[in-house]
């Protein structure tokens, strides 16, 4: 078969129907286990076991974290759902990777192993954009690093078949999520096998996965692992051959204008997308940015068809995006017993993680805003899941009387974003055939509904609850949104900054920006000029803190030089910077390895190409302009702003961006010495200057991810 007939997209017509509708995820018959009723922790020992009058686990979860029994941490969320379905439920976090017994000290589940890294990626937990080691680790008691292995899932996956060869493991959660077909990885500079391969496993629930963990439940323990999962939606595995009665789907170009007549005629029949093979985007980086395309188009749950891709003589097959959670089942999965605690056996111990979130709230999942860097959209989708005002209360009402150390300050009440609560698309028949990659980018969508108002009563009634004192939002707010509401940009200002707010405009270059898919620096200035207002009409002190990213694909030098220099006029300083780290699957990734831009048509011989920032020297001096102030990266700025010919901003002037001289001991090589500078010096912070930080712990763990 041709290169050029390897990838297969369909576009939807608007003659498909609404959304499809899912089987309610509570409304499944429970299994005879629930006799057993509720454990106030899940056993991660044999004596806790006993002790709840188990012989044995029907499932058995294995997470890189510690384990806490709160919605905001994967595997308690996923536990207690297991739970409610009336299966037992056994967790081991944490375990020695290096010997299979501990990943035996439960026994073996009467169903299946579910294995997860934890809450984050275990390679982007474990090291830094430039590959280093972290030495700690916010999901871990005193946050003592190493206690993951690096590929936790795969290394999980493997103990657990050395420990019983017979069990069938489970994978889930982001890191097999991000991992699920074939993908660059940037740790090892390669592409690598979908995971399901290295880990040995048989299935791979990606997304949110609630729905589909409750129905394969059900099907292995009526059926086992050999039923058919086919049907089952948000699940990858693998399969020799093609069955009988599928057509697969091909066409030679896959923004071919006829495509939509295809997905007409091939509505009734059960079609598959084959994507580029394992080895052909291996070895062809236009055919890797090329099924990347493809995995992002079909990611709408109301049009999207099962891709499969080729690896060796086996096919890996994806199933389409699961159906979003309704209101009530996501008000379901948080009403959930959960112990709202650490296990106690952590006592003593300070997991940095719990402590971030233990007065936090989590009120909605997902994001459309689709920005190309970020794995949120991809892990969750673009359908945001909102849960009810009730819902939240009661959740509120259990913190303020059962949440060690409440006093009185909800720390956070949002999600992936603080302001995307009950947004939605004006139609749905639309929103199921839309193939649009954001909702908000390059602009807002006339079909969007953007209205704040519900969140704006959501806030007023959780200020009224009794003995809660201070209710903050500390999620990121995505600022485009709330200029289309001055009045949420009010009640936010007025009631609920803690005299600082973080946005993330990442850049203020158009180029970088659109490579970003993130709007201009003019809907910063928009936002800022509503904030500061209300800030001021309030009798507040209140600042901003804007995120930004160096070395992303497509940013030149001249970008990071210009927003250099609009960070020193405007007075901010940045204390910690975040340079791009390519994560799995995401089309920013594709950017990075490819040098083609996957956001555009790709085609062989008319793809877009892209500049990537690929060397240790350009990223350093990338993150060096983001922190200009700092003495020690100005022997680096002052030889690039030569090379680039911009000299004359290197001087003391006000419009200048770095200093001629050096202070004693900083520096490279401490060059540059001037007299009557002594010591390490750091410059003074201009009138008004704000430092600004940005470190890897996001503001609560992102429920299932």
């Amino acid at each position: 078969m041709p290169a050029s007939a390897m990838t297969t997209i369909l576009i939807a017509t608007p003659s498909i129907a609404p959304m499809p509708v899912a089987k309610p995820l509570f409304s499944y018959r429970k299994y005879w286990a629930h006799r057993y009723g509720t454990a106030p922790f899940f056993p991660m020992s044999r004596a806790e076991m006993d002790q709840l009058g188990w012989d044995s686990c029907d499932v058995i979860l294995v997470t890189g974290d510690a384990y806490i029994d709160h919605p905001s941490f994967g595997m308690a969320l996923v536990a207690r759902l297991l739970e409610a379905q009336g299966f037992r439920v056994g967790i081991i976090a944490q375990p020695e990777w290096r010997d299979a017994s501990a990943f035996a000290v439960l026994g073996q589940p009467n169903l299946f192993f579910g294995v997860t890294s934890g809450n984050m990626d275990s390679m982007v937990n474990r090291y830094t954009s430039d590959r280093r080691l972290r030495h700690n680790d916010s999901y871990t008691p005193d946050g003592e690093g190493g206690k993951r292995p690096d590929r936790a899932v795969i290394v999980y996956a493997q103990r657990c078949r050395e420990a019983f060869p017979q069990a069938p493991i489970v994978l889930g959660g982001i890191e097999a999520s991000l991992r699920r077909i074939a993908h660059y990885d940037y740790w090892s500079d390669k592409v690598r096998r979908s995971i399901l391969f290295d880990a040995k496993a048989d299935l791979l629930l990606y997304g949110n996965a609630e729905r589909a963990l409750v129905e394969v439940a059900h099907r292995i323990a009526q059926s086992g692992i050999k039923a058919d999962f086919s049907d089952v939606r948000g699940v990858g595995f693998i399969r020799s051959a093609l069955p009988e009665g599928w057509v697969e789907a091909s066409a030679d170009d896959i923004e071919s204008p006829d495509e939509g007549i295809r997905r007409k005629h091939l509505r009734h029949v059960p079609t598959v997308i084959r994507m580029p093979s394992f080895e052909q985007v291996e070895e062809d980086k236009e055919l890797y940015a090329r099924a990347s395309r493809v995995l992002h188009k079909e990611a709408n749950p109301g049009n999207a068809l099962p891709l499969i891709q080729r690896h060796g003589d086996r096919e890996m097959w994806l199933t389409p995006p699961p159906i979003p959670l309704t209101m009530a089942e996501m008000d379901g999965v948080y009403d959930l017993p959960y112990a709202r605690a650490p296990h106690p056996d952590y006592a003593g111990r300070k997991i940095p993680a719990w402590e971030m979130i233990r007065h936090s709230v989590t009120i909605m999942r997902g994001c459309f805003g689709g920005c190309s860097f970020c794995s949120i959209t991809e892990h969750e989708g673009r359908i945001i899941q909102s849960r009810s005002e009730e819902s939240i209360l009661k959740e509120i009402e259990t913190i303020r009387d059962k949440t060690e150390g409440f006093t009185g300050i909800i720390s956070d009440i949002g999600g992936p974003t603080a302001n995307m609560y009950r947004l939605a698309c004006k139609d749905r028949q639309t929103e199921a055939v839309c193939r649009r990659p954001s909702c908000v980018y390059p602009d807002i969508c006339k079909n969007l509904d953007t209205n704040h108002d519900p969140l704006i009563q959501l806030y007023r009634k959780v200020r009224a609850v009794p003995g809660v004192k201070k209710v903050n939002v500390a999620s990121g707010v995505r600022y485009d949104l709330a200029v289309e509401s001055p009045e949420y940009v009010k009640e936010l200002v007025e009631h609920h900054v803690g005299g600082y707010l973080k946005i993330a405009p990442e850049h203020t270059e158009d180029g970088p920006l659109s490579k970003m898919m993130k709007p201009g620096i003019g809907s910063y200035d928009a936002f800022k000029k509503l904030f500061d207002e209300a800030a001021q009409k309030a009798g507040k002190k209140y600042f901003l803190i804007p995120y930004f990213i160096a070395a992303h694909p497509g940013t030149t030098d001249e970008d990071m030089m210009n927003l250099a220099l609009w960070l020193k006029k405007n007075g901010y300083r940045a204390d910690q910077v975040q340079t791009y780290l390519p994560s799995p699957m995401a089309l920013s990734t594709a950017m990075y390895h490819t040098g083609f831009n996957p956001l555009k048509p790709v085609r062989r011989g008319a793809s877009e190409p892209i500049d990537t920032v690929r060397g240790l020297r350009q990223r350093r001096l990338h993150k060096a302009f983001l922190r200009y102030h700092d003495a020690e990266n100005w022997p680096l700025l002052r030889e690039a702003l030569k090379s680039m010919g911009r000299a004359d901003l290197i001087g003391p002037g006000k419009q200048q961006l770095v200093p001629s001289w050096q202070p004693a001991g900083t520096g490279a090589k401490g060059e540059g010495k001037q007299a009557g500078h002594k010591g390490r010096q750091r410059p003074v912070e201009p009138k008004g200057g704000k430092f600004l930080t940005k470190g890897i712990l996001p503001r609560r763990p992102p429920g299932q991810s």
